[in-house]
């Protein structure tokens, strides 16, 4: 599904190059649950916007689905984007002028489900994210928790076909963050393939494997049997 080669990030000042990754290689297949953990700064968040193609990489090669998606234009990305891709973001990247109603409905929108249908899965949302009442309101009317809940309601409701979490619980409570996972768990079950950044260890033993990076390198790609073998 997904396979990197030799990805570099880096930025070129006057006197220096400054890597954020160096000579990536990583291969995630259809199905996958994988967390991606390391300290901050060690380029977690740049190789999840790449792969979501959020971001360009400064070298190397990017296939998916045996296709180089390093050159679309704008509006092919826009629609891998719509069609095939949900982001949980920790800014959450909500719209300010709507609902939460209507931030969640927005992707069904896009993608051409019908009004009844429409309502039946915002509304499976809202009751299963324990935010019904919370429908109506807009978004600086929320906590950071419950905004949190909204964009992960709305990156999921469409069932795209890979999902990419940037720190999808930490916004939220010990409980609310097992919830999530408990869904994204889930949802991966039911054949989506995630890759979720976390600093939570015990979160990100929800993923098949785990993927540490350290200044800009990958450390250690272990498999969840592997690491349970070894404990």
């Amino acid at each position: 599904m997904i396979h990197l080669t030799n990805i570099d990030k880096f930025y070129d000042s006057k006197f220096q190059r400054t890597f954020v990754l160096k000579g990536i290689n990583l291969s995630v297949n259809d199905g996958e649950f994988v967390s991606i953990m390391g300290p901050s700064g060690s380029g977690k968040s740049t190789l999840l916007n790449i792969i979501g193609l959020l971001d360009a990489p400064s070298a190397g090669q990017y296939m998916l689905y045996d296709k180089s998606v390093l050159d679309l234009k704008e509006k092919v990305k826009v629609d891998y984007h719509r069609n095939f891709m949900g982001f949980i973001f920790q800014a959450y990247h909500l719209i300010e002028d709507m609902t939460v109603y209507e931030n969640i409905e927005t992707p069904l929108i896009y993608k051409g489900v019908s009004g009844r249908d429409r309502k039946a899965m915002v509304a499976d949302l809202l009751d299963r994210f324990n935010i019904v009442a919370k429908k109506d309101l807009f978004p600086q009317q929320l906590s950071g928790g419950q905004q949190q809940l909204v964009g992960i309601a709305r990156a999921i409701i469409g069932k795209p076909k890979l999902l990419l979490a940037d720190e999808p619980t930490g916004n939220l409570q010990s409980a609310q963050g097992e919830m999530i996972m408990e869904t994204l768990k889930t949802l991966n079950d039911e054949g989506m393939t995630i890759i979720q950044v976390t600093h939570n260890e015990k979160f990100a033993g929800y993923g098949k494997r785990i993927i540490r990076l350290e200044d800009g390198y990958i450390r250690s790609d272990e498999r969840k049997e592997v690491i349970q073998s070894q404990r």
